[in-house]
């Protein structure tokens, strides 16, 4: 039985994968790939952040290299900063909640 962090792991590998490869490289993200995958595993987030260029902001910061595509690399590292990014919120409203006992 695989371990939570192995279950992460491999959910992250297979939310890529999902997205990946329907245009261009089986490999990378696509603009429009990327855009789908947002919009549909973060549409939370996305409709917090009101902002209408949002995922176009998101793709411009993630693509390293410049190629127009994300890779598996640069997805991965924008998960582990919208995790931490997640984690502090969570953390502060942790502790405003336990002020107000």
């Amino acid at each position: 039985m695989a371990t939570k962090l192995q279950s992460a792991m491999e959910n992250l590998i297979l939310v890529f994968h999902t997205y990946s490869g329907k245009e261009g490289d089986k490999y990378k993200l696509s603009t429009l790939e990327m855009k789908n995958l947002l919009r549909g595993e973060l549409a939370e987030l996305l409709t917090a952040s009101r902002d209408p260029m949002v995922v176009d902001n998101i793709m411009r910061d993630l693509d390293d290299n410049k190629d127009g595509e994300v890779d598996f690399q640069e997805f991965v590292v924008m998960v582990a900063a919208l995790t931490v990014a997640c984690n502090e919120f969570f953390m502060d409203y942790n502790e405003s909640c336990n002020k107000g006992n």
